[in-house]
């Protein structure tokens, strides 16, 4: 199972990004506007230059409340695990798993975000795997 088959499972596939220019505010904004746990940082063209996390946001608030009036690049994670479209499913979330991350960006071959996956886009594409075939082997012994 590959990761592009999760990315187009997935009811929104867009991708939220935020300059590291923008403030902390705004990726908070940005973060609570959308709903989701991890924003990804792109410079020109799209490219990859980090994420950044609520996780990121409470940890160094916790240590200098005043990190609320710095920009994204103050706090965002500059070295970022990525995949690819075509990387298997069970590698990425090992390396979620070891790693202790919750979100992995995925790139293409020139290096341009084309999507992000979540932890819980692993574990509903699993569920919904796990499902689809108790079904089948259900309908198989009952047919």
């Amino acid at each position: 199972m590959r990761i592009s088959e999760v990315m187009g499972a997935k009811a929104h596939a867009g991708i939220v990004t935020i300059s590291p220019e923008a403030g902390v505010r705004e990726l908070i904004a940005t973060l609570a506007e959308h709903n989701i746990g991890a924003v990804v940082v792109t410079g020109p063209e799209g490219r990859l230059e980090g994420i950044v996390s609520e996780r990121d946001v409470v940890r160094r608030l916790h240590h200098d409340g005043t990190v609320i009036n710095n920009d994204v690049r103050s706090i965002m994670t500059a070295q970022v695990h990525t995949c690819s479209p075509d990387d298997d499913l069970d590698d990425v979330m090992q390396t979620m798993t070891r790693e202790r991350f919750r979100h992995v960006p995925t790139v293409d071959a020139d290096g341009r975000v084309v999507g992000i996956v979540s932890i819980g886009d692993v574990v509903k594409h699993k569920i919904d795997r796990l499902q689809f075939e108790r079904d089948q082997l259900d309908s198989y012994v009952h047919g």
